[in-house]
C-alpha cells in the first residue's frame, strides 16, 4: 500500500459564495440535505453526534437525524446510552454531516434538550415492529457478553409482546439540537476551500462570517 500521505485530491465540485448563503442556516441546510438525497448517497442523514463526559473526555458516534426545523435537528436514543448520559451532565453538543462524495460537510454546535413524551411516542410508533422490539431488548452501551445472548433477548421480548402494540420503553426517548453555530464546508482547489459559520445572535436572527481554510 501507497503511503497514506501520498493519497491526495482537488476538490473542484463546486463553490460557496455569499450570494449562496440564505438568511437563516437550516434553510442553506435542507437544500444541502437535499442534494445528498438526489445524488444518491447512503445514509444520507447519518451524523457524528459528540458529546463530553465528567472529565472533559469527548466521545463521537453515528447516528441518524430523524427531524429537522427552524428549532433544530432531532435524533432518538435510548436514555440509558452513554451519549444520553453525558448530555444529562453537560448538554453542549456538536453534530457533524460528512457528506464527503459531495466535497461537503456541516458542523453544527448547540444545547440537546429532551423531547416530550408524546413527541417520543409519536417516533416510536411509527418504526417498523422489529426496531420497536430491538429498543426493548437493548440496553444500550452495557456490556453483553455474546452476541447469541443479545439475539435470545430479542426474541424473549418478541414473545412477550407477540400480541398486541409494542409499549413505549420508559428508556427510550429523544433530542433537539437547538443549534447556535452552524458552519458550512465545500471543498475548493488547491486546498483552499469555501467555508461560512452562521451565529445566532441575542435576537434569534443569524450573523454570517467566512472563515479562512
Amino acid at each position: 500500500m501507497k503511503p497514506l500521505s501520498d493519497f491526495r485530491k482537488e476538490y473542484t465540485l463546486g463553490r460557496l459564495t455569499s450570494d449562496s448563503l440564505t438568511e437563516h442556516p437550516i434553510d442553506l441546510f435542507d437544500t444541502w440535505l437535499n442534494d445528498a438525497i438526489k445524488a444518491e448517497l447512503p445514509d444520507p442523514n447519518a451524523m457524528t453526534v459528540a458529546t463530553v463526559d465528567k472529565n472533559g473526555c469527548p466521545s463521537q458516534r453515528i447516528v441518524l437525524l430523524k427531524d429537522l426545523s427552524k428549532k433544530g435537528f432531532v435524533f432518538y436514543t435510548n436514555l440509558g446510552s452513554r451519549k444520553a448520559k453525558e448530555l444529562a451532565d453537560n448538554a453542549n453538543i456538536s453534530l457533524h454531516f460528512p457528506w464527503y462524495f459531495l466535497e461537503r460537510q456541516v458542523r453544527v454546535m448547540g444545547k440537546a434538550t429532551p423531547l416530550s413524551r408524546a413527541e417520543v411516542a409519536k417516533y416510536f410508533f411509527s418504526r417498523p415492529k422489529d426496531s420497536q422490539l430491538g429498543a426493548w431488548a437493548s440496553k444500550q452501551s452495557q456490556v453483553v457478553s455474546t452476541r447469541q445472548m443479545l439475539l435470545t433477548q430479542f426474541q424473549q421480548v418478541k414473545e412477550k409482546f407477540a400480541k398486541g402494540e409494542v409499549p413505549l420503553p420508559d428508556f427510550w426517548g429523544g433530542y433537539l439540537v437547538e443549534p447556535h453555530t452552524i458552519e458550512f464546508w465545500q471543498g475548493g482547489e488547491h486546498r483552499l476551500h469555501d467555508r461560512f459559520e452562521y451565529v445566532r445572535q441575542d435576537d434569534n436572527t443569524w450573523s454570517t462570517q467566512r472563515l479562512m481554510p
